[in-house]
C-alpha cells in the first residue's frame, strides 16, 4: 500500500525530542518502520517534514540552534534524497499583552509579553494532504500530529475519498503519555488506525550516524544534541 507520510516536525520535537539525548533521529526509518509494525503491507513512499526556520535570537544556542538545524536537514535529504521533502513555513513574533495569571481572572492587569506563532504550517500539512488525495499521489496519508486544527482536512478526505486510508501516529513518547494532555479523539475518530505512542527504543535504535555523508564534508551531529 503505497504510503505519504506527514510530520509536523513543531508537534514532534515538542511531544517526542525536546529535553532528550534523542534529536539526531532519523525521522524516515522510524516512521518506515512504525507503519511497518501496524501493517507489514505499507511502502513509505515519501516523508514530508513541515517545519520551520528556529528564530535565532530567541533559542537557548544562538544562531548554533540554527547551524544545527541546517545540519540535521542537510544529513536527512543526503541520506534518503527524494524520500524525504522538507516543507518550510516561518515564525511569526509580535509584542503579546495578556491578562497575568490570577483566578479569577482580572482583563486590567496585563502583562507584555514576546508571543511566539508558526505560521503556514497547519495549512500547508492540510493542503498537502488533500492534494495528494485528489491526484492520487498514494493509496493511503499517514499524519504525525495531535494538532486538532488539522481535524477538517481528515474529514474532508474520509468523506470525499473514502477509499483513501488515512493512519495517525501521535508525538507522544510512551515514558510519558500519562502525563501529557490525552490523545487527540478528534483525529482518531477520522483514521483507519491510530498509533498513541513512540517508544524510547525506537528512538535509540533510529539515530542517524554520527557523521552522514553528502558530496562536501560530511553532516556531523552536533555536540549537544
Amino acid at each position: 500500500m503505497k504510503t505519504i507520510v506527514y510530520v509536523d516536525g513543531y508537534n514532534f520535537y515538542f511531544g517526542v525530542l525536546r529535553g532528550t539525548q534523542y534529536k539526531w533521529l532519523d525521522i524516515v526509518d522510524i516512521l518506515k518502520h512504525i507503519c511497518h509494525v501496524q501493517d507489514p503491507h505499507i511502502e513509505v513512499t515519501q516523508v514530508k517534514f513541515f517545519t520551520a526556520p528556529v528564530i535565532t535570537r530567541l533559542a537557548t544556542q544562538g544562531e548554533k540552534a540554527q547551524q544545527s538545524q541546517d545540519i540535521y536537514h542537510k544529513a536527512l535529504k543526503n541520506k534518503h534524497g527524494e524520500t524525504i521533502e522538507i516543507i518550510n513555513g516561518y515564525y511569526h513574533m509580535e509584542k503579546g499583552t495578556p491578562p497575568k495569571y490570577k483566578n479569577p481572572v482580572d482583563k486590567t492587569d496585563r502583562v507584555d509579553i514576546w508571543r511566539l506563532e508558526e505560521k503556514q504550517t497547519d495549512v500547508n500539512i492540510a493542503l498537502h494532504l488533500y492534494r495528494d488525495a485528489v491526484h492520487r499521489n498514494c493509496e493511503q496519508a499517514v499524519l504525525v500530529s495531535s494538532d486538532s486544527d488539522l481535524e477538517s482536512a481528515l474529514k474532508f478526505i474520509s468523506f470525499d475519498f473514502p477509499k483513501h486510508k488515512i493512519g495517525l501516529i501521535l508525538p507522544r513518547r510512551q515514558s510519558i503519555t500519562d502525563k501529557q494532555r490525552p490523545a487527540n479523539k478528534s483525529l482518531s475518530s477520522y483514521s483507519n488506525w491510530t498509533r498513541q505512542y513512540i517508544l524510547d527504543e525506537e528512538l535509540l535504535k533510529f539515530q542517524l550516524p554520527l557523521k552522514v555523508p553528502t558530496k562536501k564534508k560530511p553532516a556531523v551531529k552536533p555536540d549537544y544534541w
